[in-house]
């Protein structure tokens, strides 16, 4: 007897979660304006196989030469696309959404993150604008701090989501590790792999 094949994602904040290709997660920058922790994010992306997006007007330049000189080589096996406005990005679809504000009422922990969901920052001086988060309030989370403290750096916290995300997949089986502890996903995760030998058919 084949094993049933776990259900849909739901639209429920935490609802059950199928597997899904393409990049692990898409981290979705507003406007950064710090060079540093763009590339920083950059190459954690990288890591996990996440992609990225850059919204303008950027504070820094992204040249080819400017990427030399800052030493980023790794920055072409990056999936990045730039996006000249908030209303560009959005007109490319209706993905899954987690708006990150110290001006949340919920946490991450109480998300459940899948593959392919965007996960979106604001700018280092200033976060996420107001008809932002006040356009899907029920997606603004947040990550815990003490009472008193302002922010995280915004490389930190992306690090942080990506990894608590990364963790809920693997909790799942939505993604895998390989004996090196690797990272499995996609073509590779083992929901995947099951589907192409038969089970949950």
């Amino acid at each position: 007897m084949a094993a049933e094949q776990p259900a849909p994602r739901t639209d429920s904040i935490n609802g059950p979660v199928a597997a899904a290709t393409g990049p692990l997660f898409h981290v979705v920058l507003l406007e950064p304006e710090i060079p540093n922790n763009t590339g920083n994010i950059g190459r954690t992306c990288v890591a996990v196989g996440a992609a990225l997006h850059l919204i303008h007007p950027l504070g820094f330049d992204l040249s080819e030469k400017a990427r030399r000189r800052a030493g980023l080589d790794y920055w072409p096996r990056l999936q990045v696309r730039e996006h000249a406005s908030w209303e560009g990005y959005a007109a490319t679809g209706t993905p899954t959404r987690w708006l990150f504000s110290t001006k949340a009422r919920r946490t991450l922990y109480d998300a459940t993150l899948a593959p392919g969901d965007h996960l979106v920052f604001g700018k280092e001086t200033q976060g996420l604008p107001p008809g932002i988060l006040e356009a899907d309030p029920d997606r603004v989370l947040s990550l815990p701090m003490r009472p008193g403290e302002r922010s995280l750096n915004l490389a930190t916290a992306v690090c942080a989501v990506l990894y608590e995300g990364i963790r809920q997949c693997l909790v799942r089986g939505a993604v895998g590790l390989d004996s090196g502890g690797r990272l499995l996903h996609g073509a590779n995760s083992p929901f995947r792999r099951g589907l192409e030998a038969g089970f949950g058919a």
